[in-house]
């Protein structure tokens, strides 16, 4: 992880925002479908879909309690305006008397979607300080609606319930096997089996450096809306290489050819690809029973839909199928915008001594806890 936009935090920051507020309208009117003699496109003829976007957005996976399905160009500047000055506040530095915290923590009310996960994730006693997040600071917009969920379907902007298959599925231990789109502070002992901490390879894949949190690298591809959100897509007429900055993840989508046979499956599955017209079709089946997207099975079928819309912006929407855990297909989209950042080496496993020291020093304490009864 790392920090790309610390001066976004102090009151430039804000002053930049509020004039970027100003563009919303035009941004809604970017989502239209460019014609086709603009789009940038490869020699091949199909449109150009390289380069690199910065998928941080403001806008929940699941639509939160009461809203919309989009918002006022209004709300959204008084959203986006209190959410700035939020993390503008918590960057500035902290008093060196200031008074000890509250006995427990800090359990005071999340008043904001990003100040709810920025809870969950460090607990009362808090985790990440703002030098380490770079959050989105606008929401996606499609067709001139600003998006009050990345699930469009249900319009209820929720993923469907599991149906009867899954339940009988999620036995304690299944549930204590990591998934692809866990969080990085998930505690299986919380909602899980007792005892989860204790097996490395129960922790979250994320923090075991095999993917990416909260489903980044995909199928389907999420913003963390934490860090590390660029993603880089280098194209040839034969295959097509998405490469995500969190982990550094790189799927590779091999175009017009057959699925690979059903005995070898991969961690982020087996990606196909396609032409529909101007718009990039991805179909993956063919995953491990490891990864799990949201608690499915192996037999997890994605499909991706990648659309130039103009030079600056590409229109992602994908599709989840399991029967075995949904009786009924569920689709997502939201936009990806161009950027110009640089995607750096996400270096996951050199610097990780956590897992390791912990490890050591249970087995220390059994070896202790073991001699103590040899003495009694």
């Amino acid at each position: 992880m790392r920090n790309r936009w610390i001066s976004w935090m102090g009151a430039a920051g804000i002053a930049l925002l509020l004039l970027s507020l100003t563009a919303l309208p035009m941004a809604g009117q970017a989502t239209n479908t460019a014609a086709k003699s603009a789009l940038p496109r490869t020699p091949d003829g199909h449109p150009d879909l390289q380069g690199t976007y910065d998928l941080a957005t403001m806008t929940p996976f699941e639509r939160l309690g009461g809203d919309p399905p989009s918002y006022t160009k209004e709300k959204a500047e008084a959203l986006m305006k209190a959410e700035i000055a939020r993390r503008s506040t918590d960057n500035k530095p902290s008093s060196a008397d200031r008074p000890a915290p509250p006995v427990g923590g800090d359990t005071t009310p999340a008043k904001s979607y990003f100040e709810f996960l920025e809870k969950a994730g460090g607990g009362p006693v808090g985790g990440y300080n703002r030098f380490w997040l770079n959050q989105g600071t606008t929401y996606t917009i499609v067709d001139g609606q600003i998006r009050t969920s990345i699930v469009v379907d249900p319009p209820d902007g929720h993923v469907p319930p599991y149906n009867d298959k899954a339940k009988k599925r999620f036995s304690a231990t299944t549930r204590a096997t990591p998934t692809s789109d866990q969080r990085e502070n998930a505690n299986p002992n919380a909602v899980e089996a007792p005892n989860a901490l204790d097996d490395p390879e129960r922790r979250p894949l994320g923090e075991r450096c095999l993917l990416g949190f909260g489903s980044t690298s995909g199928p389907p591809a999420l913003p963390d809306y934490f860090y590390n959100d660029l993603h880089q897509i280098v194209q040839t007429p034969d295959s097509i290489m998405i490469l995500t900055e969190m982990v550094h993840d790189a799927r590779v989508v091999r175009m017009n050819a057959q699925h690979l046979p059903k005995t070898i499956r991969r961690w982020m599955g087996d990606s196909v690809g396609h032409w529909e017209g101007d718009t990039l079709v991805v179909d993956t089946t063919n995953f491990n029973d490891k990864t799990r997207f949201r608690n499915a099975t192996e037999n997890l079928h994605v499909i991706e839909r990648f659309t130039r819309v103009d030079d600056k912006t590409l229109l992602y929407r994908f599709t989840i199928e399991d029967p075995d855990t949904w009786d009924k297909s569920w689709t997502g989209e939201y936009t990806w915008p161009v950027t110009d950042k640089k995607i750096y080496e996400y270096a996951c496993h050199e610097g990780n001594y956590a897992l390791g020291d912990i490890l050591r020093g249970a087995r220390k304490q059994e070896a202790e806890e073991a001699a103590a009864r040899t003495k009694k």
